[in-house]
């Protein structure tokens, strides 16, 4: 009995010992700022997130508690994508906390689930037989068929939700991140690496989700194959709901909302400010996000405003992401870190979903010799504490470029 009392104490004490020294570790790959990174020249940098439900279907706070922790969380906007949301059920669209609030739906469609968004609060239907049929039709119209409203392939691999065959023409583009399918893929691959990061979660939150973080080559496999023939957008979605914990909503929410939106996250660069009124708001963050005109960011690693990567002409004549323009001479492609990154990385270019350049420099101007989809994608290759090695994390995705013969 002493044996066993003595064998548990030095395991607390250890535990402890350990956790203090995890949650001195500083995960952020850049230096933090008092108020935020530097707007890029040009643009203003908008931090959002999709696929976040209340307890009106199956989260576990009211949506005023949820405008709090994306404020909390330092937050610009969010779209409430309540599970097969109707008319009863949908909220209006206003600015709660400071935060925009954007109210949407997730719909399930055949295998799988569908967000859907319309800034004119368009109804997808009044039930889920209506919304099968408007989407069946909505999904075989061609490229911009759709203007008024914003449908998203949700968590194209989650178990038992996959998507399977070839991308339909009405769709704008595919949820490529997903917090929650990311902590799921960590299970499956390693059980025992889940569970340390339960363990550590209270000493470093921070650190303790994103040491899970596994590459998404699957979704971006699909993603690449899919942009090649018809122009498609990826997305970021939180998928949270602070339900990770059964009798979550008695015990603890797990991981909460705070904690989900500080992960994953996608930032929208507009050329003129938000300034707090709902119906000019609004369309701002619905046009870039319809229109492809935000990167992809894995925030946990650090603060990436600042970063800008644009299509140049040889008059001078910028593009933003997710442009279409017509290949011609004395093209460029620039990107632009916030900063040097504390940690090595590289920033490569992506045409046609293969690799065609890799470079580590924080600024850059690289010349196209021929059309194709080409994205940006920056690595870093983080320091991490024993016992876990040193690993590659993807920080930035940008959207694509479309650049046609």
């Amino acid at each position: 009995m002493i044996k066993a009392v003595i064998a548990i104490t030095v395991l607390l004490i250890s535990y402890f010992v350990y956790g203090f020294y995890i949650s001195q570790y500083e995960i952020s790959v850049v230096p933090r700022k008092l108020k935020g990174g530097d707007n890029p020249s040009g643009y203003y940098d908008y931090r959002g997130v999709i696929n976040v439900h209340s307890n009106i279907s199956i989260g576990s706070s009211s949506p005023v508690q949820i405008a709090a922790a994306a404020k909390s969380a330092g937050l610009d906007f969010f779209v409430l994508t309540d599970l097969n949301a109707f008319e009863n059920n949908v909220h209006n669209d206003s600015y709660s906390q400071s935060v925009l609030f954007l109210a949407g739906g997730k719909y399930s469609y055949l295998d799988s689930r569908l967000i859907f968004y319309s800034p004119n609060k368009e109804l997808i239907g009044k039930n889920l037989g209506e919304a099968q049929i408007r989407f069946a039709d909505m999904l075989t119209q061609s490229e911009g068929g759709n203007k008024d409203s914003l449908t998203i392939l949700a968590h194209p691999f989650k178990l038992g939700f996959s998507w399977s065959g070839d991308l339909p023409p009405g769709l704008d583009g595919v949820e490529v991140l997903n917090v929650k399918s990311l902590s799921v893929q960590a299970w499956t691959h390693s059980k025992a690496s889940v569970i340390w990061s339960l363990l550590i979660y209270p000493f470093n939150p921070e650190f303790s989700l994103a040491r899970l973080f596994l590459e998404p080559t699957e979704e971006f496999s699909l993603f690449d194959r899919s942009s090649a023939q018809q122009k498609l957008f990826a997305y970021a979605g939180a998928e949270a709901s602070a339900r990770a914990i059964p009798l979550a909503n008695y015990l603890i929410r797990f991981p909460s909302y705070q904690r989900n939106f500080e992960i994953a996250t996608n930032h929208v660069l507009l050329t003129s400010e938000l300034t707090g009124n709902l119906n000019s708001d609004r369309q701002k963050i619905f046009t870039a996000l319809k229109k492809g005109q935000f990167y992809l960011a894995f925030d946990a690693l650090g603060d990436p405003k600042g970063f800008v990567t644009t299509l140049e002409d040889k008059s001078g004549r910028t593009y933003m992401m997710g442009s279409e323009v017509k290949f011609q001479k004395g093209m460029t492609l620039n990107v632009k870190l916030p900063s040097k990154p504390k940690s090595f990385f590289e920033i490569v270019i992506y045409r046609n979903g293969e690799r065609v350049k890799t470079i580590n420099q924080a600024e850059l101007s690289e010349p196209l010799t021929e059309p194709g989809v080409y994205r940006v994608q920056v690595r870093i290759a983080v320091p991490m504490p024993l016992p876990d090695a040193n690993r590659w994390i993807s920080w930035i995705y940008s959207n694509p470029f479309y650049v046609r013969p």
